[in-house]
């Protein structure tokens, strides 16, 4: 495959430091995994596991580093809920530790009817806003928040993810040529930006000791051939 030139400047050391960092944490396991597209998966990525200050404040790093370093440009961070919530938080805490303040939002499931009322939390949506997410399985979640900041009168500019998995998104039940990041780069119009990609976890683990790395490298690698996606 030919590496995505999008994601290049990012497939560094500090991708394969957080893939390390994930592994640590539980959040990135190896086994049997089924995915929301049928699939049986030898790798899961779970960020609900990042579920203590220090892991959350570590996260943040990687994701602000990760932003700085792209030169995506944005006015404001918005994450989705639920996941999206906590991160669009904490990264906002650390690139204000980093010099750049930017406000942020979210929204709830449910329309609140009482207080203040309405789905969205927080700043007003409003300039260039950044989604934050954990991982992007079939675009879903993007096009909801892309609909909710244009009702608000602001621009969805991009997205940032932990993880891109590089493998076929599903439409119809059927496999499709592009992933899910590709169809936000292509159909959507919104930059993305992925702290690791799976080309850096099958790097890591080919870089990492022990007879089970190599068998969990050998089995990522199989199903990077058979699901994985053409990248340029």
């Amino acid at each position: 495959m030919v590496v995505d030139s999008a994601q290049a400047p990012q497939h560094s050391g500090l991708a394969e430091e957080f893939v390390g960092f994930a592994v640590a944490s539980g959040v990135l396991c190896f086994g049997e995994f089924k995915t929301k597209a049928g699939r049986l998966s030898p790798y899961f990525f779970n960020a609900g596991l990042f579920d203590d200050g220090a892991k959350m404040g570590r996260l943040a790093e990687f994701y602000a580093k990760t932003l700085l370093a792209s030169g995506i440009e944005f006015d404001m961070v918005f994450g989705p809920a639920y996941k999206g919530i906590p991160l669009a938080a904490t990264v906002a805490v650390e690139l204000a530790r980093r010099g750049r303040n930017v406000p942020f939002a979210y929204n709830r499931k449910e329309a609140k009817d009482h207080g203040e009322g309405g789905s969205l939390v927080g700043a007003p949506l409003q300039g260039r806003v950044l989604i934050i997410d954990d991982v992007m399985s079939a675009g879903t979640a993007a096009r909801e928040s892309i609909a909710l900041i244009q009702a608000a009168g602001a621009t969805p500019h991009a997205v940032a993810i932990a993880l891109d998995r590089q493998e076929m998104a599903t439409e119809n039940g059927q496999d499709v040529a592009h992933s899910a990041v590709q169809y936000v780069r292509q159909q959507l119009g919104l930059q993305v930006s992925a702290i690791a990609t799976l080309a850096d976890l099958l790097q890591y683990l080919s870089h990492t000791a022990g007879a089970d790395m190599a068998t969990h490298h050998e089995r990522v690698l199989a199903y990077r051939q058979r699901y994985g996606v053409e990248t340029r």
